[in-house]
């Protein structure tokens, strides 16, 4: 009797020790979120090697005696959701959560004080390590407009001393990982002198390569597509990370754009065409004429019949690579992932950069059909654990 390859699998697992549960291929990182904290079955889960729980606020660590550590699920609940011996990390930051960051790299003392209390929350969680999201060492962050980057200069040498200070307080056996930047305007922590220094005391870089187009361009482009994302991770390698440490990002929701209509109508390319202003430029504050959601989201009222023509008449991108649609009637620029363009990123991407894994903002977002992660698996399912192709 031949059993069904997922049958097989499970029988695998079931008969492996804890160590070897996990299908050892490719590293698949998903965060799960607190907005969606929502899980499919597990075979479904079947190459997630790590999954890190989204988010807590920086500025708990910061503080001389802290006892709790809020987070929206714990460690011991999402275990059994996951085959077993996938490791469960704490996700600490996200986007405008910055202040708690610099003021734990000011100096040695806060730099040990914000170390001791992370390795702290790791043994009183269970968890298997951190995943540090800060956004980001050296500016561009959320508060640009208020703390300018030349203020935050001193952050780019202090990151990588707060990543050692943190790697000498957790041990060498607990996971760093780090979300980083895909745009290489926000890479200001990320330098030829201080990626080799932070590459000591981390195992892996989660490459952003989503939002790459956000309110802050001013013409379309692909926010999560194939050449941006190749420039993302050269980047990296350039300044002196290795490969097989950098995951590739993929983004579990779409993102729209107001667009000026007659630019647009009278351009043959919709790449490359004028946005509305999409950001005050004094305050940095969102004038509403970009948005997004998940897959798992209520499609907003004011765009449920934009999005519905983006679903069945856009198209997929050769030249840059990415799923788009302009939307003529509404002026609106969609850009997402279709599960055909995040299986296309494994042959572009993945095979050409000799990456080491993949990771995807977020698990939950893609409820209740997870159409994205099933197309990451049946790329993942062609890798064996050198993720090298799979002959059989």
């Amino acid at each position: 009797m031949i059993l069904p390859r997922v049958m097989r699998w499970m029988l695998l697992v079931m008969a492996a020790p804890r160590s070897m549960a996990v299908s050892p291929v490719t590293r698949c990182i998903m965060y799960l979120t607190g907005q969606h904290p929502v899980v499919p079955p597990v075979d479904q889960l079947r190459h997630v090697t790590h999954v890190a729980l989204a988010f807590m606020d920086s500025h708990l660590f910061n503080d001389a005696l802290r006892e709790d550590w809020p987070l929206f699920m714990t460690v011991d609940q999402v275990r059994p959701l996951f085959v077993p011996g996938t490791k469960v990390m704490i996700a600490i930051g996200g986007w405008g959560d910055t202040q708690g960051f610099s003021s734990a790299a000011l100096n040695d003392t806060t730099r040990k004080r914000f170390a001791g209390n992370i390795a702290r929350m790791v043994s009183h969680t269970g968890a298997d390590g951190v995943d540090i999201d800060w956004e980001y060492p050296g500016g561009n962050g959320e508060d640009y407009k208020q703390i300018p980057n030349s203020e935050k200069s001193w952050e780019i040498d202090a990151y990588s001393s707060l990543i050692k200070e943190i790697r000498s307080a957790i041990g060498p056996d607990k996971i760093i990982s780090a979300a980083v930047p895909g745009l290489e305007r926000d890479m200001l922590g990320f330098t030829p002198k201080t990626v080799p220094e932070l590459m000591q005391h981390i195992d892996f870089l989660n490459v952003m390569t989503y939002d790459m187009m956000n309110r802050r361009d001013s013409v379309t482009k692909h926010h999560t597509g194939v050449v941006l994302s190749l420039e993302a991770v050269d980047a990296y390698v350039s300044r002196g990370a290795k490969p097989e440490s950098l995951n590739l990002g993929f983004a579990f929701y779409t993102k729209y754009f107001k667009t000026e209509h007659a630019a647009c109508a009278s351009s043959a390319s919709k790449v490359g065409c004028p946005t509305l202003l999409l950001e005050d430029p004094e305050t940095g504050a969102d004038l509403g004429r970009a948005g997004g959601f998940s897959w798992h989201d209520n499609v907003p009222e004011e765009v449920t019949e934009s999005f519905r023509r983006a679903l069945h008449e856009g198209v997929y991108d050769d030249e840059q690579g990415g799923y788009y649609h302009w939307d003529e009637a509404e002026d609106l620029w969609w850009t997402f992932d279709t599960p055909d363009a995040v299986e296309r990123k494994f042959p572009l991407i993945m095979d050409k950069r000799k990456l080491g894994g993949v990771f995807a903002w977020g698990l939950g977002e893609d409820a209740p059909a997870y159409k994205h992660l099933a197309a990451l698996n049946r790329r993942l399912d062609k890798y064996d654990c050198q993720g090298k192709k799979d002959e059989l």
